[in-house]
């Protein structure tokens, strides 16, 4: 987790950095509002240039949107512990650096950062940056992940209200429970941000030849002689099953990025980010 972490450090400062480069409004922006003068309105709260379109002295007043509450859920279960020899990282490593790194974004931006663990908000430590304070309560659901089974998707119950939740996995889960995680997180009212996982052997299938296929989570095994043949269909089923996702999140009032392994985080970061903005 320590390597993580300064990953995410870098990443969030450049990012951040980029954005301000570019001038580029964020989350929890703040903005210029005017009212009129009040009798005994000291002269320098007067906005002159203002005033000047107005019968009346005006007085600039700087407002800061809101601070969003937003909750991270990583995907801890067994087949998110999972690397193919072509990717950069095991599954679980890159969904804790996306998250990390959104959220040294969203904290820079002043918004409410929070951990969801499996019985709900998890209790952090109460001093130190709040970054490392994440990074800390990652790693306590990662020992206790070790210890027991682990879901995929996030409890729904009690959110708060308008809260905006990240959640990193692999959906390898069931489609209905995918769908009605989904559901109940647009009813709280929330909206959920999914950063589908995914290693480039599951997107590719590049075996050859006699393969056997054994399950981290207690499926049966597959053996298939000649693995190259379906290999098309296979890129098809994949597709589908993406695209049902992303439907599936649009449907309930949500949004989808992807991210391979074998791929920067970059791309992904910036996807996520845009969404994030839009739906401020």
């Amino acid at each position: 987790m320590p390597d993580l972490l300064l990953q995410a450090q870098r990443a969030t400062a450049s990012l951040a950095a980029g954005q301000h480069q570019q001038h580029r409004a964020g989350w929890g922006e703040t903005f210029w509002q005017y009212r009129p003068a009040q009798p005994g309105e000291p002269a320098s709260h007067i906005d002159w240039r203002q005033s000047a379109r107005s019968t009346h002295a005006q007085v600039r007043e700087q407002e800061a949107e809101s601070a969003r509450t937003i909750l991270l859920w990583c995907d801890f279960s067994a087949s998110m512990q999972w690397r193919s020899d072509t990717a950069h990282a095991y599954k679980l490593d890159s969904a804790i650096l996306l998250l990390l790194t959104m959220a040294g974004l969203l904290l820079r931006a002043g918004e409410r950062v929070r951990l969801l663990g499996p019985d709900g908000p998890v209790a952090l430590p109460p001093t130190g940056p709040a970054l490392e304070r994440l990074a800390i309560g990652l790693t306590r659901l990662a020992t206790a992940a070790s210890a027991r089974p682990y879901p995929a998707l996030p409890p729904t119950g009690h959110l708060p209200r308008h809260a905006h939740i990240l959640i990193a996995s692999d959906f390898l889960c069931s489609e209905d429970a995918l769908n009605t995680c989904l559901r109940q997180i647009a009813s709280s009212p929330a909206r959920a941000h999914l950063i589908h996982i995914m290693d480039p052997a599951e997107i590719d299938l590049p075996y050859q030849g006699r393969v056997l296929f054994t399950g981290l989570e207690g499926e049966p095994a597959v053996e298939l002689s000649e693995t190259q043949d379906i290999r098309q269909d296979y890129a098809r089923l994949v597709s589908a099953y993406q695209e049902r996702l992303s439907q599936s999140a649009v449907r309930h009032g949500h949004d989808s990025v992807q991210h391979r392994t074998d791929s920067a985080p970059l791309p992904s970061l910036l996807a996520l980010h845009a969404l994030m903005g839009h739906h401020a």
